[in-house]
């Protein structure tokens, strides 16, 4: 298929495809006339990458998950776990730090409200 029926069936544009290509996660072949063409899997391919994506992986870490991709989504190979469990590991990470800035924040809002009301702050 070509490029415009992949960007039409999946609904991701064909410059986003084309980027796909470039950070090999995504193949195609040249046809005679130049046109890029996909496979028939191609669609199921670019669902995984973009349920990758949204799960927050980069694009390093998929190209490593890549090989493990099937029509059916992911398979469980070593390879797999260790990117995922990476992936996971960050996210954990980042929701610890989101947590203690929500905590300071939070205590700032409490400080903030304990003290009284000034309409001008800006007042010296």
């Amino acid at each position: 298929m070509l490029i415009g029926e992949l960007s039409r069936r999946t609904g991701v544009s064909a410059r986003l495809l084309r980027y796909y290509e470039e950070q090999e996660l995504l193949h195609s072949e040249r046809d005679a006339n130049g046109y890029r063409s996909y496979t028939e899997d191609a669609p199921e391919r670019v669902a995984v990458i973009r349920e990758l994506l949204e799960a927050g992986l980069p694009t390093k870490a998929i190209r490593e998950l890549m090989p493990c991709s099937t029509s059916d989504g992911l398979k469980h190979c070593e390879r797999s776990r260790t990117v995922l469990n990476v992936g996971l590991d960050r996210l954990d990470e980042q929701i610890a730090e989101l947590a203690k800035k929500r905590s300071l924040l939070a205590g700032q809002v409490k400080t903030a409200l304990s003290r009284p009301f000034d309409p001008d702050p800006d007042r010296v």
